[in-house]
C-alpha cells in the first residue's frame, strides 16, 4: 500500500485488467463520443426547434444535460487512466467529483418525477393539460430540481471532507464515490453514514413517491380504456419514460441498497459503468426511437443535409 498523501487520491479503475487498458480506452471512448453526440443532437433539436417547445421536451433537454454531465464527470479521467496510466486525482478534484455526483443524481430523481407528473397529466387529464402543465411551471420544476441537487451536494462534500484519510489513498473505483471514500477513512464513519443515509432517504422519498403515485394513476387510467389499440397507444406515450426510470432506479438501487454481506467493488464498478456510460448513451435512442415526432424531424433534417 502507498503512503498517504492528503493532497491526492489514486483511482484504481480497472487495474485488475492491465493487458486490456488500450482496448478499454477505445470502448469507453466510443461510448463517450456516442453519448455526447446523441445528447447534443437531441438538446439542439429540442432547444432550437420551436415545435418542441413543450413541457415534455424541455424535461428531455434537462435529461440530455444530465446524461452528458454524468459521462463527463467520470469518463474523461477514466480514459486518461487507460491511455497514460495517470490515475492520480487531487483531493479537490476528488471532492468535486463527489459534489457533482450527488448534484446530478438528486437532480435526475426530481426531473424523472417531474416527467412522471407530466405523463400523468397528459394521460389522465388530457383536456386540461395546457392548464396544469404550463411552460412556466415546467421551467420552475426544472430549476427547482437543479437547485435541490446543488443544495444536497454541499452537505455531502462537507461530511466527506471531514473524514480523516490516514491509511491507503487508493480508491478502488472508477471515480470518487461516497462508499469507497468512507471505506478509506481511518475515523469512525458510522455517524456520517447515518446522516448521509438520512439525507438520501428524505430527498429520495419525495420524487420516488411522486413517480410511483403518478404511474399508479396512469396504469389505472390505461386499464379503463376498452380497446386494446387504445390502451397500446396510450401506454406508448409513457413507455420511453418508464424504460428510463426502470434503468435508473434499478442501477441506483442495485448499487446502494444491497446488503453489506453482498457488497463488492467489482459489482459497484459494473453499476457505475451503467449509470455513467451505458444509460446516458442509450437515453437519446430510447426517447427518439419511440417518439414519432422526433423521428420525423430527424428524418427531415437528414434529408435536407443529404440534398445539400
Amino acid at each position: 500500500m502507498e503512503e498517504t498523501n492528503s493532497t491526492e487520491f489514486v483511482l484504481l479503475g480497472f487495474h485488475e485488467l492491465p493487458s486490456f487498458q488500450l482496448s478499454l480506452f477505445f470502448i469507453f471512448l466510443a461510448i463517450y463520443v456516442a453519448t455526447l453526440f446523441g445528447n447534443s443532437l437531441t438538446t439542439c433539436l429540442f432547444c432550437f426547434n420551436h415545435h418542441f417547445h413543450r413541457p415534455m421536451y424541455i424535461f428531455l433537454c434537462n435529461m440530455s444535460l444530465l446524461d452528458m454531465s454524468f459521462s463527463s464527470m467520470v469518463l474523461p479521467k477514466l480514459l486518461d487512466i487507460f491511455l497514460t496510466g495517470n490515475n492520480v486525482i487531487s483531493y479537490n478534484g476528488c471532492m468535486t467529483q463527489v459534489f457533482f455526483f450527488v448534484l446530478l443524481m438528486v437532480t435526475e430523481y426530481f426531473i424523472l418525477a417531474a416527467m412522471a407528473y407530466d405523463r400523468y397529466v397528459a394521460i389522465c387529464h388530457p383536456l386540461r393539460y395546457s392548464h396544469f402543465m404550463s411552460l412556466r411551471l415546467c421551467f420552475w420544476m426544472s430549476s427547482t430540481s437543479w437547485s435541490l441537487g446543488t443544495l444536497e451536494g454541499i452537505p455531502f462534500v462537507i461530511l466527506i471532507s471531514s473524514c480523516a484519510f490516514c491509511g491507503s489513498n487508493e480508491v478502488d473505483h472508477l471515480f470518487c464515490d461516497l462508499k469507497p471514500l468512507m471505506k478509506l477513512s481511518c475515523t469512525d464513519t458510522h455517524s456520517i453514514e447515518m446522516v448521509i443515509f438520512g439525507f438520501g432517504a428524505v430527498i429520495g422519498f419525495v420524487p420516488s413517491v411522486m413517480t410511483l403515485v403518478s404511474y399508479l394513476y396512469i396504469i389505472s387510467t390505461i386499464l379503463k380504456i376498452h380497446s386494446k389499440e387504445g390502451r397500446h397507444k396510450t401506454f406508448s406515450t409513457c413507455s420511453s419514460h418508464l424504460t428510463v426510470i426502470l434503468l435508473f432506479y434499478g442501477t441506483v438501487l442495485g448499487m446502494y441498497m444491497r446488503p453489506k454481506s453482498s457488497y463488492s467493488m467489482d459489482q459497484d464498478k459494473v453499476f457505475a459503468i451503467f449509470y455513467a456510460g451505458i444509460i446516458p448513451m442509450l437515453n437519446p435512442l430510447i426517447y427518439s426511437l419511440k417518439n414519432q415526432e422526433v423521428k420525423k424531424t430527424l428524418f427531415k433534417i437528414v434529408k435536407k443535409v443529404y440534398v445539400y
